[in-house]
């Protein structure tokens, strides 16, 4: 139980957490603004901005490097992370998510496919380089503020 009442309070955990919860539910108001009707999936939806994934590591980087330095190992580690996510997401995931799309046209052109695809792929997956900046702002300022 102790150790459950020490996660609670461990806010290495804890604002990272929030500050994905404060940018999803934003997203998913901000869609619910556009659109004009609730998509729950939004909620834990990749894509949009900001970037929610460059937020949580760049909060956790930050908290790390004022808490215990600058030039500490974990912060080097964290850092490190960060920029692995941040790469994946405007990048690697990017790029998967345009081939979706493409594949989506593809399957839904008459004559063009080979199989009936019962599920359309997710095309929202990554970010573009804004969307990671701003994401990556917004979670350095919470980790100084907090």
């Amino acid at each position: 139980m102790q150790e459950f009442q020490e996660l609670l309070h461990n806010k290495y955990i804890i604002v990272p957490m929030f500050v994905w919860l404060g940018i999803q539910v934003f997203k998913t108001l901000w869609d619910l603004f556009k659109e004009k009707k609730f998509n729950f999936k939004r909620i834990l939806g990749a894509g949009g901005m900001p970037s929610s994934h460059s937020a949580v590591v760049c909060c956790l980087s930050t908290l790390i490097g004022r808490d215990l330095g600058f030039d500490s190992a974990i912060f080097g580690l964290s850092v490190i992370m960060s920029l692995v996510v941040m790469y994946d997401a405007a990048g690697v995931r990017r790029a998967a998510g345009k081939q979706a799309k493409i594949l989506n046209k593809i399957v839904n052109t008459p004559g063009l496919a080979i199989e009936t695809v019962q599920e359309k792929l997710q095309e929202v997956l990554g970010h573009t380089p804004v969307e990671v900046f701003v994401g990556a702002l917004l979670g350095v300022i919470v980790g100084f503020l907090v």
